[in-house]
């Protein structure tokens, strides 16, 4: 049977979907969690659940797809930012099917994750998402802040236009103030990183800020440290990240003076 993933690429998916492969954490988790016992491969990255027990197959950019095909996935899922389309015709070529998703609204994310659940693995839309979806759709309560996000440095790297964690950040009550860069994430100087900013927001993951490593480089800035999981991951954390990143901010905000 044919169904089309969100590229609008036509995958052959077997009925029932009982091995899967995920080459993205986010999609790791979710599925792990609403479809217990159908992973059977995850990258190096996959780091939620922690009891995962699966096989790994690299990186989310440079995964074996040698060893993939050797596990004979009935499926395996991927994301047009996170993975490389190169990977992705490997795997087709070998005649495995891949399920690409396209997220970068939480919008877009509530609408992927069903269709990844209800069309490609043929299951119920877990109720976590459902769950996560309310907790999301009430706007910023608060007045907007212009804010930064990094997500390196040396060189700086920032959150840009078009992304799931700016959109987040949006309903957050945030306003990033390098939208108008080009590029999805842009890389900029120290001095730009500052400008015009209000708030520093220092998640722990694609680089992990910490307490003695990023907030010196904001004197005078209110920095909010956070879990980068609840800031970029587009799984079951959706359910309480809205919370949890809330008070992390308010407590930033609350400190600095």
């Amino acid at each position: 049977m044919n169904s089309f993933d969100d590229l609008g690429a036509a995958v052959a998916l077997p009925r029932p979907v009982r091995r899967v492969v995920s080459l993205v954490p986010s999609l790791t988790e979710a599925i792990a969690m609403s479809c217990p016992g159908v992973l059977v491969g995850a990258t190096q990255w996959c780091t939620h659940p922690g009891d995962l027990e699966v096989a790994r197959v690299r990186g989310t950019k440079n995964p074996n797809c040698r060893e993939i095909v050797s596990i004979a996935p009935d499926l395996v899922v991927c994301n047009e930012e996170e993975n490389r389309r190169i990977d992705v015709e490997r795997l087709r070529d070998a005649g495995i099917a891949v399920w690409v998703t396209r997220i970068r609204t939480l919008d877009e994310a509530f609408a992927s994750m069903t269709r990844l659940f209800t069309v490609a693995l043929n299951v119920p839309a877990p109720e976590w998402l459902r769950q996560a979806e309310i907790e999301w759709e009430a706007p910023p309560s608060a007045p907007m802040i212009d804010a930064v996000i990094p997500i390196w440095r040396d060189p700086w790297m920032v959150v840009g236009r078009d992304t799931f964690t700016g959109d987040l950040a949006r309903r957050l009550g945030l306003r990033l103030v390098h939208l108008d860069r080009p590029g999805r994430y842009p890389t900029v100087s120290l001095e730009e990183l500052t400008e015009g900013v209000s708030l520093a927001v220092l998640p722990d993951e694609p680089y992990r800020f910490t307490e003695t490593d990023g907030p010196e480089s904001f004197p005078g800035l209110p920095v909010a440290l956070v879990e980068g999981r609840g800031l970029t991951w587009y799984g079951p954390s959706l359910r309480t990240s809205r919370g949890v990143l809330t008070r992390q901010l308010s407590r930033a905000l609350g400190n600095s003076g």
